[in-house]
């Protein structure tokens, strides 16, 4: 059978394009705005020389370079509408915090067109289905002070970001269900809960036995299939992903990362200890990039040292625990050796490591993501300062991402369901033909 197309919008890194492509499933395009987080992006799914097997198509008529979705739109229209019939899986959806409609009419902020630009290509692609993923935040009402007119009248009622996503894809012609979903179940390394929603075009829906809430149940299904074909367990603990990036009794050596600054260090790899340490190497031998090492003061590892001896691991300390270490961050992790890892998140130091003073290199937490060991990471390694908010350096991109293995069993629930849909047009299609003529006639 040909491999199912999708195209990913909103694709930070790759990481839902991964674990899609991982499914079977095969790439046409990607659009991302951020030149960072697009030249990861295209080194490992566009570049010739480094694709290992996951290559996109990539249409002549698309520049292979970061796309706002607005731009794509405005340049682009006509070419997205020939791609109707062509596309199965439309990836990815918009940032939450392109749904910040607070005090405003939906119109008047740039961010939130996003949202309403997202809903314009769907209509534009028409594919089978729909991908998305983002904070179970993304149903919270928002309070009264944020109700907001809509483009059609005054709203009635306070609704969150998500019943607003679920009326603009209703308007166009898809039905959608969501649900929470732990990454930690699918084989990866983290305690990291998302809403996951999915959609499918509502002339396709009908024959879907169960509707949309079907493609949840096949999803269970295949998360148990999953971790069998992997070998993993049903949980994976912080030490079993990374304890052979760990620097005691490991080799330091400058780093030489071209887009590192001199007088960083990084670890050389050790030998796997786990399944999922074997997992995430594959045939990669050489070195995989990003394992740069912070520089912490020395005053700054001692404190770290005593928070790992003395506070309790896996869980966030709290505000009287901060205060006694002198610490202003109101999020700090000592990770478990024993337990999956919280969310990693797109700043750098919220986790600090299980057994040595320090936070976690890009690698690490690209580990905790189940990217595996080839794929690499471009641009700078962090920023700060106003930064934050315009730029997507390495431990930003991670944090973003759809960790790829929750994204693999996502995409193969939804190939079954499209396979599932496609019988039933075949079988009960004729049925409802004859059915139709009888009656008439």
């Amino acid at each position: 059978m040909k491999a199912r197309r999708f195209v990913d919008l909103f694709s930070g890194c790759g990481g839902l394009s991964l674990g899609l492509s991982m499914a079977g499933m095969q790439g046409l395009f990607a659009v991302e705005h951020d030149p960072m987080a697009f030249r990861t992006f295209y080194a490992n799914f566009v570049s010739k020389s480094s694709n290992r097997g996951h290559a996109f198509e990539w249409p002549t008529w698309l520049d292979q370079r970061a796309w706002g979705i607005d731009e794509l739109l405005e340049e682009h229209k006509a070419d997205l509408l020939k791609l109707r019939g062509k596309v199965d899986v439309l990836a990815g959806g918009p940032p939450c915090q392109g749904f910040s409609f607070a005090g405003r009419r939906v119109e008047d902020d740039p961010r939130n067109q996003l949202f309403q630009k997202y809903v314009e290509a769907v209509d534009a692609i028409r594919p089978a289905a729909l991908i998305l993923e983002n904070v179970p935040g993304m149903r919270i009402v928002h309070r009264p002070s944020n109700v907001v007119e809509l483009p059609v009248g005054p709203a009635s009622k306070k609704r969150s970001f998500f019943d607003r996503l679920v009326e603009g894809l209703d308007g166009v012609g898809y039905r959608v269900e969501a649900q929470l979903v732990d990454a930690s179940r699918f084989g990866v390394p983290q305690k990291r809960s998302r809403l996951i929603a999915i959609g499918v075009r509502q002339d396709l829906a009908s024959w879907l036995e169960g509707g949309v809430r079907r493609l949840f149940e096949v999803l269970e299904d295949v998360r148990v299939s999953q971790l069998e074909q992997l070998g993993l367990p049903d949980a994976i603990s912080a030490k079993e992903a990374i304890s052979d990036l760990e620097i005691a009794g490991a080799q330091l050596r400058p780093c030489e990362d071209p887009e590192s600054p001199r007088g960083f260090q990084e670890a050389r790899r050790g030998e796997p200890a786990t399944r999922y340490q074997r997992l995430m190497r594959g045939d990669h031998e050489r070195q995989p990039d990003s394992m740069r090492l912070a520089r912490h003061r020395d005053d700054v590892r001692e404190r770290f040292g005593r928070i790992l001896a003395e506070c309790r691991r896996g869980v966030r300390m709290d505000d009287d625990a901060r205060r006694s270490y002198g610490l202003k961050k109101h999020r700090i992790y000592p990770l478990s050796p024993t337990e999956p890892a919280p969310t990693i998140t797109t700043l750098p130091d919220d986790v600090l490591h299980y057994s040595e003073p320090r936070i976690l290199t890009v690698r690490e937490s690209a580990r905790l993501q189940s990217f595996p060991d080839w794929f690499q990471f471009k641009g700078k390694f962090t920023t700060g300062g106003d930064r934050r908010t315009k730029e997507c350096p390495r431990y930003t991109q991670v944090g973003n991402a759809v960790p790829p293995y929750l994204a693999r069993a996502i995409g193969s629930a939804l190939c079954k369901a499209l396979d599932e849909i496609e019988v039933s047009m075949k079988v009960f299609g004729q049925a409802r033909k004859r059915s139709t003529m009888a009656a008439l006639g």
